[in-house]
């Protein structure tokens, strides 16, 4: 398999994982961009998040769920709330800056992350 998520999924290249359900994995990006910087992924391949709305809506469910865990976790959201806040971001094609064509959410916090972003 030539999936570098994948691979990951599959325990043959090493991340540093934070969260794992039978259906997602959240392992720290290798070059973060924020002081908290995991990436969320489906453990089955899909190359985009379109691909994975399509089909498996309910595993888009799971991953944005994941996520929302993790955010707990690691202090930038609350159980009853958001505070104090993160952000999601998924690319999707090479345009939008996609390397990596297995669909991931990057979940990104721990200081103000100002608006536009890019």
């Amino acid at each position: 398999m030539d999936c570098l998520f994948c691979r990951m999924v599959a325990g043959d290249v090493p991340a540093t994982v934070v969260h794992e359900t039978d259906r997602t994995l959240a392992f720290r990006d290798i070059n973060p961009q924020a002081p908290t910087h995991v990436l969320v992924i489906p453990k089955a391949h899909h190359p985009t998040v379109a691909t994975l709305a399509s089909d498996d809506p309910d595993l888009l469910g799971a991953v944005i769920r994941a996520a929302r865990q993790v955010a707990v976790q690691e202090g930038l959201a609350t159980e009853d709330g958001v505070e104090p806040g993160y952000r999601l971001v998924t690319n999707t094609g090479p345009a939008a800056g996609q390397t990596v064509h297995h669909v991931h959410l990057h979940l990104l916090g721990g200081r103000d992350l100002g608006w536009p972003p890019g």
